[in-house]
């Protein structure tokens, strides 16, 4: 059985992972340091089935903060890191660009530089389908040229991935990038579109809808890209970077329409112009990691609006106290 450091424990994507491989009988060190980004009792909610795990052991710490993480590493050996912690969102990083360099460059930094003093080498990093930018081809190929990002978010992750590539080169590190495309599902963050749709309408209020409806998305649900970070740590070897999608596109008016279906409810749209740094498409080739580390997505867009609104309708209360 494998010691498994999962940086952003108490995350969306995080949380499950954890779950995933305590499940399997690995032992988890999860560490998030509850950025206030959004409420913390959605990250708390997240770990909440975790706590009484024999298996997981949770500490609230900074990736930044490199003297927490030398002494996480101290304390015993790490088998492999799984680095999913980052200021997230690309809107919100225009806003906020020294911040998201901080965290998710200086960050990763921090946690690359304490391996290295731990002699820990096989990471997961988690990477992000915003590096392709307006990418004029699709679907997305990791062979395509990612050197255009459009936010400060997907350049974050961009040089997240190049100093993983360094990692490797000096120091035989074995990375592999995985580039998520547009995760959602239980536990999904609050401003995230399905999550804050499903709420608005749920609300009877009206929900931005911008441009004309047809901006498209690779949605991915998240069992499938937990299945796809479980694939890679089997498989480290070397530098690889890989797509996680559904490899199905789904235009905005579509997801709309599919999150009224499932909630029952009818949607009120406050028509809006383009937002500054999204892109029009994500749609991923996923060929690539279905050959190399046996991906294998299998939930479609329905059924995993319908996991998510149960997930809401249930939880609603404790999340929306008002």
């Amino acid at each position: 059985m494998m010691k498994i450091l999962v940086t952003g424990a108490a995350g969306f994507i995080g949380s499950h992972v954890c779950k995933h491989f305590t499940g399997l009988g690995h032992h988890v060190i999860g560490i998030d340091n509850f950025d206030p980004f959004y409420p913390k009792k959605f990250k708390e909610l997240n770990i909440a089935g975790l706590k009484n795990n024999n298996l997981f052991q949770f500490l609230e710490a900074d990736i930044r903060d490199s003297k927490a993480m030398n002494n996480i590493f101290a304390e015993g050996q790490v088998d492999i890191v799984i680095h999913l912690a980052a200021k997230a969102g690309v809107r919100p990083s225009i806003d906020s660009i020294a911040e998201y360099y901080d965290v998710n460059v200086n960050g990763t930094v921090s946690l690359l530089e304490s391996m290295r003093a731990h002699s820990v080498t096989k990471m997961v990093f988690a990477s992000s389908s915003s590096v392709y930018g307006n990418n004029p081809k699709v679907p997305f190929s990791e062979a395509d040229n990612v050197d255009n990002p459009i936010s400060p978010y997907a350049s974050t992750k961009k040089s997240g991935e190049l100093l993983c590539h360094v990692y490797n080169h000096l120091y035989g590190f074995d990375i592999t990038c995985l580039r998520f495309f547009t995760v959602f599902g239980p536990g999904q963050r609050p401003d995230l579109a399905i999550h804050k749709f499903t709420r608005l309408i749920d609300k009877g209020e009206s929900i931005p809808f911008y441009g004309d409806g047809s901006t498209s998305r690779d949605y991915t649900f998240i069992d499938d890209i937990v299945n796809g970070i479980s694939c890679a740590s089997k498989n480290l070897g070397g530098y690889r970077i890989y797509n996680l999608g559904e490899s199905k596109v789904i235009d905005l008016k579509k997801l709309v329409h599919t999150i009224e279906n499932s909630l029952g409810k009818k949607a009120v749209l406050n028509k809006l112009p383009l937002q500054q740094g999204d892109v029009t498409i994500t749609y991923a080739d996923i060929s690539k990691a279905k050959k190399e580390i046996g991906y294998n997505p299998q939930f479609d867009i329905e059924t995993g609006i319908n996991k998510f609104v149960e997930w809401y309708n249930g939880n609603k209360q404790t999340l929306y106290e008002e």
